[in-house]
């Protein structure tokens, strides 16, 4: 890779004629799971598609994903996709649409079979039927015990998907842009959303990419948090440049906090284990989850047994010197399960912490891992915001799919095995609803104008010259991570919330006068470092903002100040705006299309 190169040759105020232009039926920003899916099923269906990645396809996050995918197969013990419905709607507090959730249940098995089809190699039973593992927050008959309901391969799923998407997609004609960086949504000179531009990492060089449809798939932003078990490529970049383009971002207070993260480290320490029967203990050596969920235990919803986590430290039953972590316990186990269900968690152990947990428990404590919210869209994947009236409606030519959007199937807190899911159901889908609209589509040849790119060439001016700077990018983002950490993690309250939106301002107050400072050089990934905390600011903000306004605590959102959950005012999602950092609402929905709606009751485990 070329690293470095002079600044680029725009004038002061570049005209659009300077930026190259490729037109294409179809644009996916973002190749992981989701992004993959649906630009397999477009390609598949004759149509020319782009598909734009800042990292090579097979280093997107997805890879990362361990414990499995859900759905109800009924392999090891008798199962539902209805069951598998109530799971995920309880497990979402309740705030999950019910709908969508309905939808992407009754897909999953149909699903998992088109990815065994496609060459996923799943683990497998004795009886060559694809194993199912025990998870968080599943159940038989709506709670009455626990579902083995998580199609797995070993503790590795997310890896194995991805690269059999990626050998699919690579017998089609897409057309990749392996490591280039997406800064922006561009429009036409009608207003409507019908291009990207695009950096190429290699050579810094920016061109626009042009699509009467654009479907974003960028992934999560989780490094938001100083402590996550995300790819330092996590930094939320559709999300950005959809609130830059005056769309909204939907329930941007809840963050899941992963249970086990590596004490100190973050690396994730899947579900895969407690599900194969590890144990959470204390200090004092006793089993604590009993306590915080008396039926299924350790096998709680991910939040649940966060909060347990972060309670026993506080309450001073932590473990190690500094008291600060609990211990995963897998000890008790066969050593031949742990080789053959979790070898890659016995991998990250022995990396990360020199122990082998055959012989000794893993250190663990809550580590930051998903992002609930996202960009709002309807079940085709097709981005929604209000109009004028403060009535919902359709962005044309707009589409969001996987962790970047929100549904919304995982509500106020997602089930384990759901997310991989999700990505495949809805990448799917989204293109099956592009590939309809585009048999009717008469694609617009206008080149975007100068005022519509002006914002977006400001951005790249604005990074284009090296100049002395005290401050550096490392050191804001260093202070913004720590800073959301502090006071807008596992717990919350207003006093924290308030404190951290003022240390937020002053932050990007840094940010809009920091420079880059190279000894006269501007290296390609000094800009994309750039763009790229630009993006997180706006996120944190619309994290903070929406956090504050919503005065319960519901799933991943706990709030000291209002412990309750509140049914009767907060039975609803948030919409963030940019502008004036607008808080709207919008309904869930809690009616199926085919089932019985699940009306809101107490969540207990």
């Amino acid at each position: 890779m070329t690293l470095s190169q002079p600044p680029l040759s725009l004038p002061s105020n570049p005209p659009h004629d300077s930026l190259p232009i490729e037109t294409f039926d179809a644009i996916v920003l973002g190749a992981g799971g989701a992004g993959m899916r649906a630009a397999l099923a477009l390609s598949k269906k004759g149509h020319k598609v782009a598909m734009v990645s800042k990292v090579f396809p097979t280093r997107s996050h997805t890879v990362a994903a361990q414990g499995g995918i859900n759905a109800a197969l009924g392999n090891i013990s008798p199962d539902q996709w209805h069951w598998h419905m109530y799971d995920t709607i309880k497990g979402s507090d309740y705030l999950g649409d019910q709908d969508a959730i309905e939808f992407m249940c009754s897909e999953a098995a149909h699903i998992v079979r088109e990815l065994e089809h496609f060459g996923v190699p799943f683990s497998r039973l004795n009886n060559g039927k694809i194993y199912q593992r025990a998870f968080g927050g599943q159940s038989q008959s709506f709670g009455e015990k626990q579902a083995h309901r998580t199609c797995a391969a070993a503790d590795r799923t997310g890896h194995a998907i991805l690269h059999s998407l990626y050998q699919q997609l690579l017998a089609t004609g897409v057309q990749m842009f392996d490591e280039y960086y997406a800064l922006d949504l561009i429009k036409n000179q009608q207003g409507e959303i019908n291009g990207l531009c695009v950096m190429n990492i290699h050579n810094g060089e920016y061109e626009i990419l042009q699509s009467p449809h654009i479907l974003i798939a960028t992934g999560g932003a989780g490094q938001l948090y100083r402590t996550n078990t995300n790819a330092s490529i996590n930094t939320g970049d559709g999300l950005g440049m959809v609130l830059r383009a005056g769309l909204p971002l939907q329930d941007m207070e809840f963050w899941q906090f992963h249970p086990t993260g590596v004490a100190g480290k973050g690396m994730l320490i899947s579900e895969a284990a407690r599900g194969e029967g590890g144990v959470l203990r204390n200090a004092d050596g006793e089993a604590f989850m009993h306590r915080y969920a008396p039926h299924v235990k350790d096998l709680a919803s991910r939040d649940v047994v966060a909060r347990a986590i972060a309670i026993e430290v506080q309450q001073g039953r932590g473990c190690g010197p500094n008291q600060d972590h609990v211990l995963l316990d897998l000890t008790h186990l066969p050593a031949e399960t742990v080789e053959k269900r979790l070898p890659g968690i016995r991998d990250i152990s022995k990396t990360f912490l020199g122990i082998d947990p055959v012989e000794a428990p893993i250190a663990v404590f809550p580590t930051c891992h998903y992002m609930m919210g996202g960009i709002p869209t309807d079940l085709n994947g097709q981005v929604i915001t209000l109009n004028d009236h403060n009535q919902l409606q359709p962005v044309n030519g707009l589409y969001a799919i996987g962790e970047c959007a929100c549904v919304s199937v995982h509500g106020a807190n997602r089930l384990g095995g759901n997310s991989l899911l999700d990505i495949i159901v809805f990448g799917r889908q989204a293109a099956d609803y592009i590939h309809r609209q585009l048999q009717t589509d008469i694609p617009s040849k206008s080149r975007p104008s100068d005022l519509i790119l002006k914002p977006v060439l400001e951005r790249i001016q604005r990074w284009q010259t090296p100049q002395p700077s005290e401050d550096s990018l490392a050191s804001i983002k260093h202070d913004l991570q720590t800073t959301m950490e502090t006071g807008c993690g596992v717990f919350r309250n207003a006093d924290s919330m308030q404190a951290t939106l003022k240390a937020l301002e002053t932050l990007n107050r840094r940010l809009q006068t920091v420079t880059l400072d190279d000894h006269g050089a501007v290296f390609n990934l000094d800009r994309l470092q750039a763009y790229e905390l630009e993006n997180l600011m706006a996120i944190a903000f619309a994290t903070v903002h929406s956090s504050l306004s919503r005065t319960e605590s519901r799933g991943a959102h706990s709030r000291v100040d209002y412990p309750e959950r509140d049914d009767e005012n907060w039975l609803k999602h948030t919409l963030y705006f940019q502008q004036q950092n607008r808080i709207a609402y919008k309904p869930v929905n809690l009616q199926p299309k085919q089932h019985p709606p699940f009306p809101p009751k107490p969540r207990v485990y």
